[in-house]
């Protein structure tokens, strides 16, 4: 009996052991972590959505106004068309509007800038290739407490006129270089060909040539046609070569100017080694072609994007650059061994 009792105690303890079992279920195991996967942490309360930009964003308009006045029309001059556009890109990369224009008269330029004047712009970017005719109306300017930067000509000046900096090269130092480029060629006179009247900047690269060059430096003017009658200028070049044959080598001072004397030696069918100072396209396949020896490049692209920089950040944080010291943008010495690339570059308008 006692056997009996005890086989159904254990049988009951095995039934609700059982029971107890049926009621659970066993935990999921949790998958194993990357050894290079630190596990999540549960956030204690709910992260708020990231919203992905809908669009890139944009530059702001900075609400500026500049006005860009130069001796030369950048419409009709292929070198000042490249210092427009420099200008114009930067503006638009900082939301600026930009007005600009130029005149080789001395007058209609400073007027000119009398016109940004009332205008009120917020700066001015001048050339300043005859000082005396514009310094009443930068005058104007400071008066009205409107900052400005001169480019290209002027770095012996503007200081003295009240701009903030200038943007360029020193003109008597590309001129030196010139002359020693002319020296290793072996070459005993060359004439400097000046396009435009009363030019300070011409004359002082004249001046840098005259100084580091061994022979006989000859200025010839063709002022009286200049870049607004390429065919006159191109003959009177010719006429020039035509009576001095111990002309040997010839250095202009503008683009479209090395153009036209490259077609009065092809007309005198004299053997006169050229060069030029700054580019165009037309410069560089001459370049490339052997027809023309170098280009002095002062990057004119620079001359007027840096300065509608200079001016915005003049305008919005009261930054000034330089220290004291013009910024240089050249020269340099575009010859054969490089003219393919920047060719590329100037077919872009930027060089």
């Amino acid at each position: 009996m006692l056997k009996k009792i005890i086989f159904l105690m254990v049988a009951l303890i095995a039934v609700v052991a059982l029971a107890a079992c049926a009621g659970q279920t066993a935990p999921t195991q949790a998958p194993e972590q990357s050894a290079t996967q630190p596990p999540a942490e549960q956030p204690t309360e709910a992260a708020a959505p990231i919203e992905a930009p809908t669009e890139a964003p944009q530059v702001a308009q900075s609400n500026l106004v500049f006005g860009l006045a130069v001796h030369a029309n950048p419409a009709e001059d292929s070198f000042w068309g490249v210092v427009q556009k420099g200008a114009q890109d930067a503006a638009d990369t900082y939301g600026i509007t930009l007005k600009s224009g130029g005149s080789g008269d001395p007058s209609q330029q400073a007027q000119l800038v009398e016109t940004y004047v009332s205008d009120k712009v917020d700066g001015i970017i001048v050339s300043l290739a005859n000082p005396d005719a514009m310094k009443d109306s930068l005058q104007r300017a400071k008066d009205a407490g409107i900052p400005f930067i001169t480019i290209n000509s002027g770095v012996d000046v503007y200081k003295e006129l009240g701009a903030i900096t200038h943007v360029g090269q020193t003109e008597f130092v590309a001129g030196q270089g010139a002359g020693e480029q002319f020296n290793a060629a072996g070459l005993k006179k060359v004439l400097c060909v000046i396009h435009e009247e009363g030019n300070i900047g011409l004359e002082q690269r004249c001046d840098g040539l005259e100084d580091t060059f061994q022979g006989t430096v000859e200025r010839f003017n063709v002022a009286t046609t200049g870049t607004r009658d390429i065919a006159g200028t191109s003959s009177s070049i010719q006429d020039k070569l035509i009576a001095e044959s111990d002309v040997d080598g010839m250095l202009t001072l503008n683009p479209d100017i090395a153009g036209a004397a490259l077609d009065a030696i092809k007309a005198a069918g004299r053997d006169v080694k050229l060069a030029t100072f700054d580019l165009s396209p037309a410069v560089l396949d001459a370049i490339d072609a052997g027809d023309i020896m170098f280009a002095v490049d002062q990057q004119q692209y620079l001359q007027g994007y840096l300065p509608v920089a200079f001016l915005y950040l003049y305008n919005v944080n009261l930054n000034t650059v330089g220290g004291g010291q013009p910024v240089l943008t050249g020269p340099g010495i575009v010859d054969k061994s490089n003219a393919a690339q920047v060719k590329a570059l100037a077919e872009k308008g930027t060089r």
